[in-house]
């Protein structure tokens, strides 16, 4: 939904040069019609087997963009009891909510159990006791998921990749028969589900395929040995394309092998996904703010920095990054970084890019996911607008900071 139309690059309907100079930068816009496009493409995949797509809220928390799939009904993933709140703010079906992570507080679990969501995933055996005691508390009946770690290398970056033995996730899928059995001790938990997930941005959907072929025959021996095992979470983790000419996996396609793996099992299906959804939907917009030579070294320094979107300089990510408007100028290798006080403060490296001059806009691609969601106010600085876009419209869904927004809670 991010194209050049003659020499002005648009989301949807809008160009974004208009709005940039309207909201100002930095700012993050998201598509809409690409989110819904690419939450449907799970959806309709799953054809009429059981199934929920649970949005993965980590990737892009934004009560507007929650929204927009909640009305389109989308399950949720949460890791907090913050994205629970958030997710129940913006209209989400608390019956279609599963609560991941590994260090899930007594007052996390006790709220989560209050709110009425659909499972938890859990990842140690003390969780386990905890959930028991706090659902006897209220009388419930709770369904959960071992998250099983199945020993299968994602292929991904390290920090990103949450599969393998060495993880502080789940449990070892050999040790996962027993911790069940010895969760029949548990008179408020019932075994409704065996859960996993690898790690993301896998653009090889190998890994997740001998990982669901692991996590298929451990439910089978579950349900011979008496336990109601009626779903597989299988997380999410599909990639999406950072580099020019790089391929993401087809959702239709993965999904399809799923279905043709589950279908003769008679369980349900639940999936996580969150950057195939929300990144490849959403910019950074940004300006320039300087050029500067530091002998062969050239910069083109923006307004926006490591504390709007810190992926390049925690795992090196690539972001293509674009002209608003089409320069006849020809182009420059140089380094595009931002004002905050850090020599890894940078957007790109040596990077062969449009030769953007001072006062010109730039949009940083692909950054839908994981970018607002882990912005700070480091070196004080206000965090960015969000802006969502539906055809030829747009709206402010989060507003800019201002400095009175910085110290907040604080004082003297």
């Amino acid at each position: 939904m991010f194209s050049y139309s003659q020499n002005d690059f648009y989301c949807e309907h809008v160009a974004l040069a208009d709005l940039a100079h309207q909201v100002g930068t930095p700012a993050y816009v998201y598509s809409a019609t690409a989110i819904l496009d690419n939450y449907r493409a799970y959806a309709t995949a799953f054809g009429d087997l059981p199934h929920t797509v649970c949005y993965a809220v980590k990737a892009n928390s934004s009560l507007g963009v929650l929204s927009l799939l909640a009305k389109a009904g989308a399950g949720f993933d949460i890791v907090s009891g913050g994205e629970l709140f958030r997710v129940l703010r913006a209209g989400g079906d608390p019956g279609k909510v599963v609560f991941s992570g590994v260090g899930k507080t007594r007052d996390e679990v006790d709220y989560a159990l209050r709110s009425g969501i659909h499972s938890f995933n859990c990842e140690s055996e003390a969780e386990l006791a905890l959930i028991d005691a706090l659902a006897a508390r209220l009388g419930a009946k709770v369904g959960f998921s071992i998250r099983v770690n199945p020993d299968v290398d994602a292929v991904t970056h390290p920090y990103i990749s949450t599969g393998l033995s060495q993880h502080k996730f789940g449990i070892a899928i050999a040790d996962a028969e027993a911790v069940y059995q010895r969760s029949r001790q548990y008179r408020s938990l019932a075994a409704e589900g065996v859960s996993c997930h690898i790690g993301s941005q896998i653009l090889d959907p190998s890994p997740l395929i001998e990982a669901l072929d692991k996590v298929l025959a451990l439910a089978a021996r579950l349900r011979e040995q008496g336990h109601p095992i009626r779903h597989l979470d299988l997380g999410g983790g599909l990639g999406v394309a950072y580099h020019e000419g790089e391929k993401a996996p087809d959702i239709a396609a993965y999904v399809e092998c799923l279905r043709s793996r589950v279908r003769e099992s008679g369980l349900a299906v639940m999936v996580e996904p969150g950057r195939s959804i929300v990144g490849p939907a959403g910019v950074l917009l940004t300006r320039v703010l300087y050029r500067k030579r530091n002998g062969a070294k050239e910069f083109i320094v923006v307004d926006a920095a490591m504390n709007d979107l810190i992926r390049p300089s925690l795992y090196r990510a690539h972001h293509e990054i674009v002209p608003l408007r089409r320069t006849p100028l020809p182009p420059v290798k140089a380094d595009v970084v931002g004002p905050v006080c850090e020599t890894g403060d940078f957007l790109a490296r040596d990077r062969e890019m449009p030769n953007a001059m001072p006062g010109d806009y730039l949009a940083v691609r692909t950054a839908g996911a994981y970018g607002f969601v882990l912005s700070s106010n480091y070196n004080s600085r206000p965090r960015a607008p969000e802006v969502l876009v539906e055809g030829d419209t747009w709206r402010v869904i989060r507003e800019r900071e201002v400095y009175e927004d910085l110290i907040r809670g604080e004082s003297l």
